[in-house]
C-alpha cells in the first residue's frame, strides 16, 4: 500500500508535465526533421551496443 502511496502521485505528475509538453510542443515551430535525426542517432546507438556489447 505504501508503494502505491508513493508511486501514484510519481505517475500522476509524469502524466502532467507530459500533457504539458505535448502541448507546448504542438503551438511551437518546430525542426522536426533535426529532431528525428538526433533520436535515430540515439535509437542507433543503443542498438549498436545492444548488437556488439560495446560502448
Amino acid at each position: 500500500m505504501i508503494r502505491f502511496v508513493i508511486i501514484l502521485p510519481l505517475v500522476i505528475v509524469a502524466w502532467m508535465l507530459l500533457v504539458k509538453v505535448v502541448r507546448d510542443v504542438r503551438n511551437a515551430n518546430v525542426d522536426w526533421t533535426g529532431i528525428t535525426t538526433i533520436i535515430g542517432f540515439i535509437a542507433l546507438a543503443f542498438w549498436l551496443r545492444h548488437v556488439t556489447g560495446m560502448g
